[in-house]
């Protein structure tokens, strides 16, 4: 079974891009979606975010010399995931309502051309291709952010699949690697000892340290 970053990617891109262009998704556009603050447009924008950024940051300018955040550490870092006013959430409100402000047709015709673009282009990337996030700055290696697209695919997946009622899930493949940046991530954050306890010994854990996101 082939498990690189880039063909797992690729299986949780075509079952996102089949749900955000789902009639069950159109029906339900403008009504609350599973996530607080967002409509279902708005998640499913989020969610087709994670094919478009690929392509916007792949095309995009590139800071020299910027030492290179692994997956894990993109996580890692975050601060103020459980805060819904934090800048981080607001920040993902916003742009999330940009991207759906364009409209469901618009949305489901950018989002199938880019995949249908990267399924051509990734294959061809060098194994050292870089990128930088612009919203937030950080240089990756391209495989590296794929691997962070994988958590957003197989998390918002399901958010936007409870929205609208369908039992659609990301592929096996692809939530397997959210999983893993994700526990990687709380190891980061709050060191080995407590995901032990989070694990193992709830009784004597001091945070809820597999609370990534």
């Amino acid at each position: 079974m082939t498990t690189s970053p880039r063909s797992v990617y690729r299986k949780g891109v075509d079952v996102a891009v089949g749900l955000v262009g789902s009639e069950a998704v159109a029906d339900a556009w403008d009504a609350p979606s599973a996530l607080v603050g967002m409509t279902v447009g708005e998640l499913a924008a989020h969610l087709a975010r994670s094919v478009l950024q690929v392509e916007w940051y792949l095309d995009g300018p590139l800071t020299p010399d910027a030492p290179l955040v692994t997956a894990v550490a993109y996580y890692g870092d975050l601060t103020g995931t459980a805060e819904p006013t934090s800048e981080l959430n607001t920040g993902v409100r916003e742009r999330s309502a940009q991207t759906a402000a364009h409209g469901r047709d618009a949305l489901v015709a950018a989002v199938v051309a880019a995949s249908d673009r990267l399924r051509e282009r990734l294959p061809h990337e060098p194994a050292d291709r870089r990128l930088t996030v612009g919203h937030r700055g950080h240089t990756l290696l391209l495989d590296e952010y794929l691997r962070t697209r994988c958590v957003e695919l197989a998390v918002h997946t399901e958010d936007l699949a409870l929205s609208v009622g369908s039992d659609v899930r990301a592929p096996a493949s692809t939530t397997a690697v959210a999983v893993d940046v994700l526990v990687g991530a709380a190891r980061h954050r709050h060191g080995d000892v407590e995901v032990l306890h989070a694990l193992s010994r709830r009784e004597r854990a001091t945070t809820d340290a597999l609370r990534v996101l």
